[in-house]
């Protein structure tokens, strides 16, 4: 047991000592996102090792609630996405449509404060975020204004009802619930919803209930569910292939496809009027590249990004098409397919793989055990951002995240999940 604890010890240490760092913000980022990350590779493994009493589990939830209640009220560092969805939040909350004006249009200047939105990154271009999504901002907006806590306590709320939502998941398959540590002591997970407010933590519990649901016998309740996640972030379109064959009849097909878009399309009803999302998303798929492993490979040899990501796009579908008709079971095509769209995606930033880190428990796969602590070392970015001003790839870290996921990938594929006896 000791070989367990000692590194969810240091994970939680490595966490908690951010609010004691003498570095700068930045460096303390780096250095204790990717010792926390190595302390997680650790602690992965003693739980496939180790037999963890029900009290033990327990505590480490506690402690692991604690770790993220203590960054409720500090500022995000990896990432100033949390300005924007304050800024969309007052302005909703002003009564104005979000998806009218850009932050930085004169029409909007009598709402503009020392923070906002001289804070918010593009603020000539309009928000990107979906209706769900505005609702949130909104309310965290109406709870604490300006301040972070207001949308940190959503995403906490969020993260709770996350692992309610594993705990039941994991009973239905029949899967020691030992496993749900692998979200629960995610580095990743902590510092993307905890420390850096990503907006990924609201979709999360929606997506793990839609596929309960799915395996509950409840088909239309999952799609609905999969299509309030899609509200948040698109990520579940890629889900929507595997649904569309699992299915017999032509009836079924139909709903597979139109109910959760249908979930999505209706909530602009109350927004029309402005310009919507689409043209701010078009400008982010056309120029915007970071981390993809596919997409920078290929752009070696393609040197067009455009042409690149057409490539890219044509792998993955090709990809989701051959998981989608093979004999795989739903809970494995679900996790391969959403690893599938991060390596083939153009942009890949740490929050994203937090859609693949919440199916740890359920997959139990080394590729994605890899992947969401690899990750953490786009924070060399960060930190360089932070202290030069310079947004700069290494290739070197590149390769060292990638590698060994896309090995492991390849004996995953061949190989069936191993057995895991029920405790």
């Amino acid at each position: 047991m000791a070989r367990f604890l000692i590194p969810s010890a240091l994970l939680c240490g490595a966490l908690l000592t951010f609010h004691f760092s003498a570095f700068t913000p930045a460096v303390s980022y780096a250095v204790l996102f990717i010792a926390a990350s190595i302390a997680f590779l650790w602690m992965a493994y003693q739980t496939f090792r180790t037999e963890v009493p029900r009290r033990v589990l327990g505590a480490l939830a506690l402690l692991a609630l604690l770790v993220r209640v203590s960054f409720l009220f500090t500022l995000p560092v990896g990432s100033d996405d949390m300005y924007r969805y304050l800024w969309d939040g007052k302005v909703q909350s002003a009564g104005i449509n979000p998806y009218q004006y850009p932050p930085d249009a004169d029409e909007l200047r009598h709402l503009h404060s020392t923070l906002l939105p001289s804070s918010v990154n593009h603020p000539e271009m309009g928000t990107v975020y979906l209706p769900l999504s505005q609702w949130a901002f909104y309310l965290a907006y109406q709870m604490s204004g300006e301040n972070v806590w207001g949308f940190k306590l959503l995403l906490l709320l969020s993260e709770i009802a996350t692992l309610c939502g594993l705990v039941l998941v994991l009973a239905r398959l029949h899967i020691p619930r030992k496993f749900i540590l692998l979200y629960l002591l995610c580095p990743l997970a902590i510092v993307s919803f905890a420390m850096d407010a990503h907006l990924d933590g609201l979709g999360l519990p929606l997506l793990i209930f839609s596929l309960l649901s799915y395996l509950n016998g409840k088909r239309l309740l999952s799609l609905l569910l999969l299509g309030a996640s899609l509200s948040v972030k698109p990520v579940g379109l890629i889900l929507l292939p595997l649904l569309f064959f699992l299915e017999k009849d032509i009836k079924a097909r139909v709903q597979v496809l139109l109910v959760p878009l249908l979930v999505v399309g209706l909530q602009f009803l109350p927004y029309l009027g402005g310009s919507g999302p689409i043209q701010s998303l078009e400008t982010f798929a056309k120029h915007w590249t970071f981390n993809g492993a596919v997409h920078e490979t290929l752009f070696l040899y393609i040197a067009d990004n455009q042409k690149t990501r057409i490539v890219c796009g044509i792998l993955l579908a090709a990809a989701i098409l051959l998981l989608s008709l093979s004999k795989r079971d739903l809970t494995d095509k679900v996790y391969f397919s959403i690893l599938f769209l991060l390596l083939f995606s153009p942009v890949v930033h740490p929050w994203y793989v937090t859609w693949l880190a919440v199916l740890l428990p359920i997959a139990r796969r080394w590729s994605g055990i890899a992947l969401t602590s690899t990750v953490s070392l786009t924070a060399f970015t960060v930190m360089q951002y932070k202290l030069s001003g310079v947004w700069t790839q290494h290739p070197l870290v590149l390769l060292v995240e990638y590698l060994p996921v896309i090995v492991l990938l390849f004996v995953e594929l061949r190989k069936p999940i191993p057995a895991v006896a029920p405790e």
